[in-house]
């Protein structure tokens, strides 16, 4: 009998830029620098859409955007969440509980940490908890040298009983 469970994990990381926009789970920061990529370099989102996708077999964000696609240059974080999320609900699986780490010394993001958390929620269409934390790895690596910031996110998702 198939389990009506499925555990999946993602993570993401990008190097900080000077003059680039700083979005972290969807929220513009206040930053001189921000992350580089094809994208808007969201890694909270990056990382919760893989650990989305990877349980139900869709693979991850570049297989479903890949980054040599001109079309997606730029497009929020968020609307691929969205497009992803709908992907994962149509093979008959829902959103339980997500909780995504944020890797970095800075920003802190414990003043806007509801705020991302309800938008992340309303983007999944309110399926689930999801619960944003941060932490620092000391000064050690890319992330404590202040060279990027990295992201990795685990979700638990349930079979729809209702599709």
């Amino acid at each position: 009998m198939p389990s009506d469970y499925r555990v999946g994990t993602g993570f993401d990381a990008h190097a900080l830029e000077p003059g680039v926009p700083l979005v972290l789970g969807g929220l513009s920061f206040r930053s001189d620098r921000g992350l580089a990529g094809h994208l808007d370099g969201d890694v909270i989102v990056h990382a919760l859409i893989d650990a989305l996708l990877g349980p139900v077999g869709l693979g991850d964000i570049g297989t479903l955007f890949p980054s040599d696609d001109p079309e997606l240059r730029g497009v929020p974080s968020l609307k691929l969440l969205r497009e992803a999320y709908g992907q994962v609900r149509g093979c008959g699986w829902k959103l339980a509980n997500a909780d995504v780490i944020l890797i970095g010394n800075e920003p802190k993001i414990a003043p806007l940490r509801k705020e991302m958390e309800t938008l992340l929620a309303s983007t999944l269409d309110g399926d689930g908890t999801i619960s944003v934390r941060a932490t620092t790895t000391d000064r050690l690596g890319f992330t404590g040298r202040g060279e990027g910031l990295a992201a990795q996110a685990v979700v638990l998702l349930v079979r729809d009983v209702a599709a």
